[in-house]
């Protein structure tokens, strides 16, 4: 089942680097150096001009890579992220039109929630894995855990305003993996030109965090 093979990778990639950017040349640098640390997932989010070439760039260079869409609001980013080979969709909330058509389409819904009722209703309604979010706004790793004791069947992902250094935090809470999105990516480095300062910055973030076996 494609559901559970995708969750698999999520979990096994422990880490999701959240891709916002509204320059894709900025964006595809990140991208590279994140890979170039072992990073095995990525979510790019439709803020990125052409989001979806750039997923479907991704995806032609290496299958076994796995893209996320993220921010996607409306049916036709949906349709668009999926046609062009998006491994899962992701939203802020519940979009019904999202929905309606990734979860026709066989494919893995993940929208956001700030509350157990949201994220109770989004498991029941069909999303294959529920993006708690934000995150950090919505107390933490210890909100998350709180969260896992009463939802254990619930798959979770906390997203936003996340520290690299409390990655491992909301792994031990139960997320099943984590998004990190402004903290891990070096945009003043890369809009500069540096690359050798970005790779630093990448590379120091993610020394202390879980790494993809």
């Amino acid at each position: 089942m494609v559901e559970l093979a995708i969750l698999d990778q999520l979990r096994a990639a422990q880490v999701i680097p959240v891709i916002r950017h509204s320059d894709t040349d900025i964006a595809t640098k990140a991208i590279d150096l994140l890979l170039e640390q072992g990073i095995k997932a990525v979510e790019i989010t439709t803020s990125v001009a052409d989001a979806d070439g750039l997923v479907r760039r991704l995806k032609a260079r290496d299958e076994s890579l796995l893209v996320g869409a993220g921010t996607v609001l409306d049916r036709v980013q949906a349709q668009a992220m999926l046609d062009a080979g998006s491994d899962f969709i992701v939203s802020p909330c519940w979009v019904d039109e999202v929905a309606n058509l990734v979860i026709k389409a066989d494919g893995v819904y993940l929208p956001g929630a700030m509350t157990p009722a949201e994220a109770l209703h989004h498991h029941k309604a069909g999303a294959a894995l529920v993006k708690i979010f934000p995150a950090d706004a919505a107390g933490g790793p210890g909100f998350l855990r709180a969260l896992c004791a009463v939802f254990p069947d619930i798959p979770l992902m906390p997203t936003g305003g996340i520290q690299p250094r409390d990655v491992s935090d909301y792994l031990q809470a139960g997320a099943v993996c984590v998004g990190v999105g402004g903290n891990l990516m070096p945009s003043q480095a890369l809009e500069a030109g540096d690359l050798a300062l970005a790779q630093a910055q990448i590379c120091g973030a993610l020394r202390d965090m879980p790494r993809p076996q």
